[in-house]
C-alpha cells in the first residue's frame, strides 16, 4: 500500500485537526445511523490523539465498546475528475467509516492502514460529512486477544493479557488524497551488490491500460544515477553509496506512467536504501558486516496523547536514542506510526518490527508469570483458527506496508506467547512460512519468554534468530544479582549449544522509582536498576552467539491498574517525560565508549 504524497499528479489533504465526538457504550449509534446527521450530544476531540486521558473521565479512560467521531471536509471542486481516496494510518482496534449516508469501509486491527475510494460517494465543490465509529473491544479472535467481564451492576469491563494500556481512537493521521483514475497502486523494492555496484530490484503495478513504464533513480543529491523502461526490471549502480546502521542514505526511485502520446499519467517517488540482511550461524549481517542491536523496546505512549502520534515527541525519542548511544529498537507490542520508520529510515537506525501479537499466553497477564499450573493457550475457546487467521492479515498488512523499509531488518510475529505448548507449532509454522513468501529477503523470529528451558521449546527451529525476554533478578529471583547472572549465563550457553542462531535479548531490566536511592542496591531504586544492567551486559560479553541487548523499556509507560504497577511500568531508562535515570548514563558509558 502507497502512503499518500503530493507531486504532479497527485494531492494529499490532512484531516488532523478537532472532530466531534461520542462515546457508545451501548452501541446504540450503528441502529440509529448516526452517521446520518450530524453528531449529537458530542465534544470536541483532537486527531489523532488516544482519547483515553482527553478529559478527566473514569467513564472515558475506561470506555469499552464503541467510540464515534465526525467531521465535515470540503472536497476542492478541481478534484473533479481525480480518483479520490479516505485513507486511515490506523484506528484502534477496528473501524467503520462512512462518507456522507454511505458506508465505504471496515477494517480489523488496530496498527495498520487501510483506505477507500470514495470518489463516487464525495461531492466535489461542497462540503461532505465524514463519520467513523471506531470499537476497542478485544476478544480471542482479535489480534491482541483479551476478554471482556460482564459486571453485575451492568458495567463491561475490559481484560487483557499485554502490559500495556489499552489506548484507543484515532491514534495516527488522516488522510484525502487523490490519484488519476489510471494510476501506480504499489511498488516493490528489493536490494543486493555486486561487489561495489548497486544491484535494485523493482516491480510497479498499476491500474488499467498503461502503455508505458520509465523509473529513474536518484542520489541524494538529486542527480540520476539509473534508468529503465518496464513496469518490472533491474537497476545497477555503480559505486552505490550503501544504507547502513549510522548511514540512512536513501535514494529515491521515481516511478512514471506514461500514455501513448508520451504524456504523464501518474508518478510516485518511493525512497530506496541499498542494503542487504543476513543470518549466518551466529552471526547477523547488515551488507555482509556483523551488527550488534544496542538500543531498546519502546512503547508508542505519552501523557494526555496517549498512543497519539506527535512529531515532536518522536524526534525527542531519536535524539535521546542518539544521546545514549543506540542503534535500534523493536517496535514493541504492534507496528509503528510510519512517520517513525520513515526517520529510522533517513537516520541509519535499525528496526526490529513486530505485530500487535502479545498476548497469546495464558500463562503471562499483564507482565506477570502465572504461579501453578500450567492452563493450555492454544485450544477452540482461547487462541484458535480464528485467532491465527486474524494474525496473518496483520502479518500480510505489516509485510505489505514496510517492505521496502531499509530499517526494517527482521520481522517479529509475536511476543511472549506461549511455546511450550505442542499445539503452539501448528500454530506458529504456517505464519513464519507465509512471512517468509512475502518477503524472502527478511529474516523471522517470534520473542521468546522464560516459561521452560530451551530444549522444551517447539518452536525455534521455525525461525532464524532467537530472541529473548529475560527477567533474572526481577521476576525471576528479585534482588538477588548474583544468583541472577549464574542463571542468566547458564541459560544463554544453553540456546547457543541447542541452535546454530544468533541471540538478541530483546527485553531485560527492573522496575525503578525514579529518585528512589540506596547504598544497598535494593530492587525499585535507581541503583538496583543501574547493577542489573550491568550484571546482564558482562554476561552478553562472555557469549559469543549474543548479538544484541534490548532494555526494557525506552521510557516508563501506562498500563492497566495494578498492584505490581505504580503509575504504570517504570522500567524505562527514562520517565515517560523523558527525564534520565542513573541506568541511562551506564547505558551511555557502554553503547558509546568506542567514541571516546
Amino acid at each position: 500500500m502507497l502512503r499518500p504524497q503530493d507531486g504532479p499528479t497527485r494531492e494529499r489533504r490532512s484531516l488532523a485537526g478537532l472532530w466531534r465526538f461520542r462515546l457508545d457504550a451501548e452501541g446504540a449509534g450503528r441502529a440509529e445511523g448516526w452517521w446520518r446527521s450530524p453528531l449529537a450530544e458530542a465534544v470536541d476531540i483532537p486527531v489523532p490523539a488516544s482519547y483515553n486521558d482527553i478529559y478527566p473521565d473514569v467513564a472515558v479512560r475506561d470506555h469499552v465498546g464503541d467510540a464515534w467521531y465526525q467531521t465535515n471536509v470540503w472536497i476542492p471542486a478541481q478534484w473533479t475528475g481525480q480518483r479520490i481516496v479516505l485513507r486511515f494510518d490506523a484506528a484502534t482496534h477496528r473501524a467503520i467509516a462512512w462518507v456522507n449516508d454511505t458506508e465505504v469501509v471496515t477494517h480489523e486491527g488496530g496498527y495498520t492502514p487501510f483506505e477507500a475510494d470514495v470518489t463516487a460517494h464525495l461531492r466535489p465543490g461542497a462540503e461532505n460529512r465524514l463519520t467513523v465509529v471506531v470499537n476497542n473491544e478485544l476478544s480471542w479472535a482479535t489480534i491482541p486477544p483479551g476478554t471482556i467481564e460482564e459486571r453485575p451492576d451492568g458495567r463491561r469491563v475490559q481484560r487483557y493479557f499485554h502490559d500495556f494500556f489499552n489506548y484507543a481512537g484515532l491514534h495516527r493521521p488522516v488522510w484525502l488524497y487523490t490519484t488519476p483514475p489510471e494510476h501506480i497502486s504499489d511498488i516493490t523494492v528489493t536490494t543486493a551488490f555486486d561487489d561495489t555496484t548497486g544491484v535494485i530490484g523493482y516491480r510497479a503495478d498499476s491500474t488499467g491500460e498503461t502503455d508505458s513504464v520509465r523509473v529513474s533513480l536518484r542520489d541524494a543529491a538529486g542527480a540520476e544515477v539509473a534508468a529503465a523502461t518496464g513496469a518490472v526490471g533491474t537497476l545497477r549502480v555503480p559505486d552505490v553509496h550503501p544504507w547502513a546502521p549510522g548511514d540512512g542514505y536513501l535514494y529515491e526511485l521515481e516511478v512514471t506512467l506514461l500514455s501513448a502520446s508520451g504524456e504523464v499519467t501518474d508518478s510516485y517517488r518511493q525512497p530506496v536504501g541499498v542494503r542487504t540482511v543476513e543470518v549466518r550461524g551466529k552471526q547477523f549481517l547488515i551488507n555482509g558486516t556483523p551488527f550488534y542491536f544496542k538500543g531498546f523496546g519502546k512503547h508508542e505512549d505519552a501523557a494526555v496523547r496517549g498512543k497519539g502520534h506527535d512529531d515532536v515527541l518522536m524526534v525527542h525519542d531519536f535524539a535521546l536514542m542518539e544521546w545514549i548511544g543506540a542503534n535500534s529498537f523493536r517496535t514493541s507490542h504492534y507496528p509503528y506510526a510510519e512517520e517513525v520508520l520513515d526517520y529510522a529510515d533517513r537516520h541509519g537506525v535499525v528496526v526490529i518490527n513486530e505485530t500487535a501479537a502479545v498476548g497469546l499466553n495464558r500463562n503471562i497477564g499483564g507482565g506477570v508469570f502465572s504461579s501453578g499450573e500450567r492452563v493450555l493457550t492454544f485450544s477452540p475457546d482461547a487462541v484458535s483458527d480464528e485467532t491465527r487467521r486474524v494474525h496473518l492479515r496483520a502479518l500480510q498488512e505489516l509485510v505489505a506496508r514496510d517492505k521496502n523499509r531499509p530499517s526494517v531488518v527482521l520481522w517479529s510475529v509475536a511476543n511472549e506467547p506461549d511455546h511450550v505448548q505442542p499445539e503452539a507449532r501448528d500454530y506458529f509454522a504456517p505464519l513464519a512460512a507465509e512471512t517468509r513468501r512475502l518477503d524472502p529477503t527478511r529474516p523471522v523470529a517470534y520473542v521468546n519468554a522464560l516459561l521452560a528451558p530451551p530444549d522444551q521449546c517447539v518452536v525455534t527451529d521455525l525461525f532464524d534468530v532467537v530472541l529473548l525476554n529475560r527477567y533474572y533478578g526481577w521476576y525471576f529471583g528479585p534482588g538477588d544479582l548474583e544468583a541472577a547472572e549464574t542463571a542468566l549465563e547458564t541459560e544463554l550457553r544453553q540456546w547457543a549449544a541447542l541452535h546454530d542462531k544468533p541471540i538478541v535479548i530483546t527485553e531485560y531490566g527492573a522496575d525503578t522509582y525514579p529518585g528512589l536511592r540506596s547504598v544497598v542496591p535494593n530492587p525499585w531504586t535507581e541503583e538496583y536498576q543501574a547493577e542489573l544492567l550491568d550484571v546482564y551486559h558482562r554476561v552478553f560479553d562472555r557469549v559469543d552467539a549474543v548479538v544484541g541487548e534490548q532494555v526494557w523499556n525506552f521510557a516508563d509507560f501506562a498500563t492497566t491498574p495494578g498492584v505490581f504497577r505504580v503509575d504504570g511500568n517504570k522500567k524505562g531508562v527514562f520517565t515517560r517525560d523523558r527525564r534520565p535515570k542513573t541506568a541511562a548514563f551506564h547505558l551511555r558509558a557502554r553503547w558509546r565508549k568506542d567514541e571516546s
